[in-house]
């Protein structure tokens, strides 16, 4: 089951190695929460996908209308198949919607990067995560934390298991073509020399004018010592565009279109540093071991603080200003070990997980 851009980074070496056991019969939903090409379809064509045996097309919505219009659109489609076990992964509203149907159809739950915790319940990938590991009955984890987060909740420690991080699998599976691409693209941007990466797409960060106005003034401020490359997530230019803020309030900030997987990790390999509010790429920026400055209070990955290269940094200007250019002053820094697991291989574990269960 998948329905966001995170997800597809997620399931796709699962599903690759799911398909090598002729035992197994898989069927991908997809439930369309994004639907666009530069979302979606782009990345089933990168990371070789087959196009999903079933696409609920639900679109975009506010956030209890589209968990609402998914779990319709899902129960009868699990009543045909009747499933052996539902697969979610992340903490998407796509996610809680099909672990909410699956379970009270009794149709059980495996969930892949369970465990993560913000602690804030504010956040509404906060409130997934802890309902949808409610539900599962085999509760998949990414890092150490993560385990002793569920035992704390009282989940039975039988239903968990270890097996790394699978965006990481992705990852390495085609960082070779990453570096091929990176030559033209770098020419096509014209980029010269060394650059600072950013991605926002946090309601957080973006949905109210002061708060997306003081992060685009730290931008420009920073592009004075180093060009900044800004793919724009669509939420962040639509409120961009609602607030009257445009690329000049930027500064040396050059905004582009949303990127693939493979021309975005191409960037992030070679940036300076990364300027972002994702999740995801606090994970890879760790293991790559280049500089993340995550513009949020908190985070649900906290071993990539702790044993990786993230930092985070309050939305003011003169924070992220202060940060970037310590890193600058700095120089890159070192590289760091991957945390445990994280090897490229989770997606086997997570395989033999799901068919010595069933």
């Amino acid at each position: 089951m998948i329905g966001a851009r995170p997800n597809f980074v997620k399931i796709a070496p699962i599903y690759t190695q799911m398909a090598k056991d002729p035992t197994v019969h898989q069927a991908l939903v997809h439930t369309g929460q994004h639907y666009d090409r530069e979302m979606s379809s782009i990345f089933f064509e990168e990371f070789g996908l087959p196009d999903p045996a079933f696409n609920l097309g639900v679109g975009s919505d506010g956030q209890g209308r589209q968990i609402g219009r998914i779990m319709v659109e899902l129960e009868p489609l699990l009543q045909e198949l009747h499933p052996d076990r539902l697969l979610v992964v992340g903490d998407v509203n796509s996610t809680v919607a099909a672990a909410l149907v699956a379970a009270k159809l009794g149709i059980p739950v495996a969930h892949v990067e369970a465990g993560l915790r913000s602690f804030d319940r504010t956040m509404p990938e906060e409130i997934n995560r802890l309902v949808t590991d409610q539900l599962a009955d085999l509760l998949l984890t990414p890092s150490r934390d993560a385990d002793a987060n569920l035992v704390r909740e009282g989940i039975d420690a039988s239903k968990i298991e270890f097996v790394g991080n699978v965006m990481i699998d992705t990852l390495v599976h085609l960082k070779p073509r990453t570096e091929r691409r990176w030559p033209g693209l770098r020419d096509r941007l014209g980029i010269d020399g060394d650059y600072g990466l950013v991605t926002l797409h946090r309601p957080s960060n973006v949905d109210r004018p002061e708060t997306l106005g003081e992060i685009l003034t730290a931008l420009g401020q920073v592009g004075r010592h180093i060009p900044m490359v800004f793919p724009i997530h669509p939420r962040t230019r639509h409120r961009m565009e609602e607030f009257g803020l445009n690329v000049r309030d930027a500064g040396g900030t050059r905004i582009m279109e949303p990127l693939g997987y493979v021309d975005f990790m191409a960037l992030t390999s070679h940036a300076r540093f990364v300027i972002t509010d994702s999740g995801g790429i606090q994970e890879e920026t760790t293991y790559l071991g280049i500089p993340c400055l995550t513009v949020r209070p908190n985070t649900e990955r906290p071993i990539t603080v702790t044993a990786g290269t993230n930092q985070l940094v309050e939305g003011r200007r003169d924070a992220i200003v202060s940060a970037a250019e310590a890193v600058l002053d700095g120089g890159r820094q070192a590289r760091s070990a991957p945390p445990e697991l994280w090897d490229g291989a989770a997606a086997g574990r997570i395989a033999s997980a799901l068919t010595r269960t069933m």
